[in-house]
């Protein structure tokens, strides 16, 4: 039979489950969620993950389905225990039963959630990228192919859906790319475009990111709490991916610019600054050490981008940054390093983006630079 060549389950997307940036709305009540997904591999089932991680409240998921997007559009059930709903406790993780369903390396499947009730909008991120798109309607369409125009928008809010697996051949795996806003924007969706327009047909790019962590500290007030939790915390949990043997750290940044001293912002004190040794120091004890835990993973290390005209921009905090991306470089602690900054940065002025690389606000690249990032991720992680 065909579907003898499929042996094991490997995640062919992901994302992080942090904690979203409630402004005045924190609930919702009758609405159905849809993300379009690529499938990078072909299999014969899906399983799904959904996650209440940082939700303080139950949460009712009344009924989702998976539905190839094809000329027949058939809407499969996705069940827990073999019931249309599940109930997500507060700091939750729910995995779903297994879907039958053939779906081929290219395809596109909607998954899509009704919820009913008043519902806390609280586990999910927002993530950016030319394969990261969403949609919501007012009602329950969660069956249909098409939503109501005039009740539905677009979204790039991740609510609640945390990971896919497929069960798929052997020689298919993953590849974590783990980090904050950069890594939420658009890089690994140019990595996945990559991957299949170069042939490597055998690695999903799974984003484990959450704009604005740090590696030592988090906010614990409403008003940066989507800022998301440290990595401490935040890491074991994303590491969570079936069929992962390849992982790019791409992180530290937010931890150089934040700090601005408690006379200008309560939050965010002077003593929040890192050295360059306990930015190391937490590399080495957060990352390394629970990485290292898992067989046969490559751990590789991302430097950190130009911040120069950065609002926090100073000269200290810049020589920090390419003091920490040295040992980046050159640590034998990793299996090798994807050097980002060298990939965006002016020849020049290393402290500046080169030309058209910078979005405007002096830290997150424009698209042409994430796909140049994309490309220099060295291509034995995508074999």
């Amino acid at each position: 039979m065909l579907n003898d060549k499929y042996t094991k389950w490997v995640a062919c997307w992901g994302n992080a489950t942090s904690i979203t940036d409630r402004k005045e709305a924190v609930y919702a009540k009758d609405i159905t969620l849809r993300y379009p997904i690529r499938m990078c591999f072909s299999g014969s089932k899906l399983r799904f993950r959904f996650s209440n991680l940082t939700g303080t409240e139950p949460v009712v998921l009344c009924k989702a389905f998976v539905a190839k997007v094809q000329d027949k559009y058939e809407s499969l059930p996705i069940t827990f225990s073999s019931s249309a709903n599940v109930c997500i406790e507060p700091g939750k993780e729910v995995t779903s039963d297994e879907v039958s369903i053939d779906v081929l390396a290219g395809d596109t499947v909607n998954v899509s959630m009704y919820f009913a009730d008043y519902t806390q909008m609280n586990s999910g991120t927002l993530i950016t990228g030319p394969l990261s798109k969403a949609k919501y309607a007012y009602g329950d369409f969660a069956e249909l192919r098409d939503f109501p125009i005039e009740l539905s928008r677009n979204t790039n809010w991740f609510y609640f859906l945390n990971t896919i697996d497929v069960f798929t051949e052997e020689k298919n795996h993953a590849l974590i790319c783990y980090g904050d806003s950069i890594t939420a924007q658009s890089w690994p969706d140019y990595l996945s475009i990559r991957a299949h327009r170069e042939g490597f047909d055998n690695v999903s790019v799974i984003r484990r990111a959450v704009s604005g962590t740090r590696i030592l500290r988090q906010y614990d007030c409403i008003t940066y709490q989507a800022y998301g939790l440290k990595g401490e915390t935040r890491f074991p949990i994303e590491m969570n991916v079936a069929g992962a043997d390849g992982l790019i750290i791409q992180h530290g940044i937010n931890d150089i610019i934040h700090p601005v001293g408690a006379d200008v912002n309560p939050f965010r004190p002077w003593s929040d600054m890192p050295t360059c040794e306990d930015l190391i120091k937490g590399v080495e004890e957060i990352y390394l050490s629970h990485a290292r835990t898992y067989n046969n993973i490559k751990v590789y290390s991302g430097t950190l981008l130009p911040i120069y005209g950065w609002r926090t921009y100073t000269k200290e905090r810049d020589e920090l940054r390419v003091k920490f991306n040295q040992w980046l470089r050159t640590s034998d602690k990793f299996d090798g390093c994807v050097d980002f900054d060298v990939a965006v940065r002016d020849s020049v002025r290393n402290e500046s983006f080169a030309d058209g690389f910078d979005s405007g606000d002096h830290l997150h690249p424009s698209e042409k630079a994430y796909e140049a990032m994309a490309a220099c991720v060295p291509a034995e992680l995508l074999k």
